[in-house]
């Protein structure tokens, strides 16, 4: 056994005190999935930078059911916030059966104009801290036989973006990252599953001053984009993309040479005032 995965290692649980850590979890995607995790009997470990909102929503499940809900106050944006975060885990004896790897943000506009500073604190959370999280829990789901882990990536994952560049690339990262690992993850019976939202209705575009955007079929809600992400993870799917019209977007752009791709999401994303430029 690898000397990670006999240090981490912790006996089996029974059902009753098995965990899912949701990061991002105080709002939008990931409060949903605590919401439908709750609903489905397991105990939450809820992570994000706003604590009142993560007591809200604890409240909110406590209300409804018997668990145990434990908050985690953290900026996984932050350098060495993923091994705090795991120690926390540790030192409240929780076991990580579902990991869902949700925190995550993008910026809009020409990336020479934007903050590196921002730029570099997205690729931390929406990378690093992604990676970081699943390099250390997954060694106990590995030595168990069993978990499953969710990272939440997106439709902009599969063709460059201008004008949220960096965004896209970094969930670029996150759908074949978590692919590849699915792969060599399966044999010991643990789940990897890639999903991949188009847009969503959640406070992502305020956050990322993102200017108005039209997406076809509108945005999708959040309950529904974690209704198809569990169900996928239920059937050992390693890829899900919310929505048909996602899906059947992403077939044609098979068809389509790669520079009009971009050429196209520019003229979608392109800030207001730039047509002329």
């Amino acid at each position: 056994m690898p000397e990670q995965i006999r240090e981490n290692f912790a006996p089996a649980r029974e059902a009753q005190d098995r965990f899912a850590l949701v990061t991002g979890a105080s709002s939008g995607i990931g409060a949903c999935f605590a919401r439908a995790l709750a609903a489905r009997g397991m105990n939450l470990a809820l992570a994000a930078r706003s604590r009142s909102k993560l007591e809200g929503i604890k409240a909110e499940i406590a209300a409804k059911y018997s668990l145990r809900v434990e908050v985690i106050e953290q900026d996984l944006s932050a350098p060495g916030a993923a091994e705090q975060l795991h120690s926390d885990l540790k030192a409240r004896d929780i076991v990580v059966d579902l990991l869902v790897n949700n925190a995550g943000f993008g910026a809009h506009g020409e990336f020479w104009r934007l903050p590196i500073a921002r730029q570099a604190e997205m690729l931390r959370l929406n990378i690093v801290a992604l990676t970081e999280l699943t390099y250390l829990l997954l060694p106990v789901m590995i030595a168990q036989r069993r978990g499953s882990i969710i990272n939440v990536s997106s439709t902009a994952s599969f063709q460059p973006i201008p004008y949220s560049s960096v965004y896209a690339a970094t969930k670029a990262y996150v759908t074949s990252f978590s692919m590849g690992l699915a792969e060599e993850v399966s044999a010991y019976g643990v789940k990897v599953l890639a999903l991949c939202p188009g847009g969503t209705a959640t406070n992502f575009f305020e956050a990322g001053k993102f200017d108005k955007i039209s997406f076809p079929g509108g945005l999708q809600s959040p309950e529904a984009v974690v209704e198809a992400g569990l169900r996928a993870l239920d059937r050992g799917r390693t890829l899900a993309v919310t929505r048909f019209i996602n899906r059947v977007m992403l077939f044609m752009q098979r068809l389509v040479p790669r520079c009009l791709v971009a050429r196209q999401a520019g003229a979608m994303f392109r800030p207001r005032g730039m047509a002329n430029r």
